[in-house]
């Protein structure tokens, strides 16, 4: 093993529908955290693992942050708060254009009482004028971050130089996960998310928030892979919406999942869905338990 291996926690933390997902998918060079542009897409933390020759990045994406209003919520909140807890550098990424709304300051006040390196990253340049970027930059300068980096996560093709930065705050540890490993969850969560992935795309107002999925039954053959998966939902009214006229809405979700995973595993994908209702799931804790957040 290199003496000179650098290996370590990186947590992106941020408001909302400010790029976390997108960009921590950017630097591991694969889709791991599903997007869409609803908030609260991301749920639970998710691992991103990035391995060379010289170092080990375990990216950690985390839930938007917000105000918990129920338990699911509350949930989500620690996910990033034992994200914070298990890290040697956190990217604060923010949305240059509305930098600082009331959850930047809260999460920046946060990050102070922190002992832990922190750089910043204001994203979203493509769709700001340079004025408005340098304005911004130099508020995010008064937060007392090591390094503030204006970025577009979406557009941007060479992330190099910010790698080497992020490297540079690790210490020096051999790996902690296999080198082929680009994270620690199993294909049937990333089947999951992508199934949910499709509802939070295809539906409005309440379904996406009131929706999980939970993947039943996953068998891997040669050249197949076979899926049961069960949608739960917190009111019966909400079924024939999310099954849609003649059963064309879930078999959309069905089709669109199963290409979705097909572009991860190159097998052939047998989906089949069901819809079922737990009332309030997002309330309960055993339901929470059950469902796979914990």
């Amino acid at each position: 093993m290199n003496k000179d291996f650098r290996a370590g926690f990186v947590s992106i933390i941020g408001r909302p529908n400010v790029g976390k997902s997108t960009l921590m998918n950017k630097f591991i060079g694969e889709k791991l955290s599903i997007i869409s542009p609803k908030p609260q897409t991301t749920r639970q933390q998710i691992k991103g693992i990035l391995t060379d020759d010289e170092k080990q990045i375990i990216f950690l994406d985390t839930p938007g942050y917000l105000e918990p209003r129920y338990l699911l919520q509350e949930k989500m909140l620690e996910y990033i708060q034992n994200s914070l807890q298990d890290s040697d550098l956190i990217i604060f990424l923010t949305d240059v254009r509305n930098f600082p709304t009331d959850y930047d300051a809260q999460i920046c006040h946060i990050l102070k009482r922190l002992r832990i390196p922190k750089i910043a990253m204001l994203n979203k340049i493509d769709l700001a004028e340079k004025q408005i970027i340098q304005e911004k930059l130099v508020l995010v300068e008064k937060e007392n971050f090591e390094k503030v980096i204006p970025i577009s996560a979406l557009h941007f093709k060479d992330f190099d130089d910010i790698i080497k930065l992020i490297t540079s705050f690790l210490p020096y540890n051999p790996p902690f996960y296999d080198k082929g490993s680009i994270s620690d969850l199993p294909m049937r969560f990333f089947a999951q998310e992508i199934i949910r992935e499709q509802i939070f795309l295809n539906f409005k107002e309440e379904i996406p928030y009131a929706s999980t999925v939970v993947v039943e039954y996953y068998h891997e053959y040669p050249n197949k892979v076979e899926i049961a998966a069960n949608i739960w939902l917190e009111r019966k009214s909400q079924k024939p919406i999310v099954l849609g006229r003649n059963g064309e809405k879930i078999k959309m979700i069905r089709m669109n999942s199963e290409r979705e995973i097909y572009k991860v595993i190159s097998k052939k994908v047998k989906l089949d869905l069901w819809i079922k209702i737990k009332p309030n799931w997002r309330k309960k804790r055993n339901a929470l338990k059950e469902f796979g957040y914990r």
